[in-house]
């Protein structure tokens, strides 16, 4: 009993699913010819396409952090082991 009950809920399931699907063509199944109205509906969604693309506008770069950085950077300074030496005075004795 419960064999048929399991398979009845996974049927009920599955039924819906399997009505959503469109016709999948075979292997050797040739596609149906569109019709004039067919062609005329992709040849104005092609050009509608093509259109929508042209009104893009050019984004040039951009700087994210433009805002945030400053425009007189200083340059980089050297790290404090690389300014100091060894044996010079400014190096802390240990």
């Amino acid at each position: 009993m419960r064999v048929v009950l399991a398979t009845a809920i996974v049927a009920s399931l599955a039924l819906p699913a399997f009505a959503q699907q469109s016709h999948v063509p075979q292997y050797g199944e040739t596609e149906k010819e569109k019709t004039t109205s067919q062609k005329a509906a992709d040849k104005a969604a092609a050009d509608a396409y093509k259109r929508s693309l042209g009104a893009i506008p050019d984004k040039g770069p951009g700087d994210p952090w433009g805002a945030v950085r400053s425009t007189d950077a200083p340059a980089a300074t050297k790290t404090a082991k690389s300014r100091t030496k060894a044996g010079s005075a400014e190096a802390k004795p240990r």
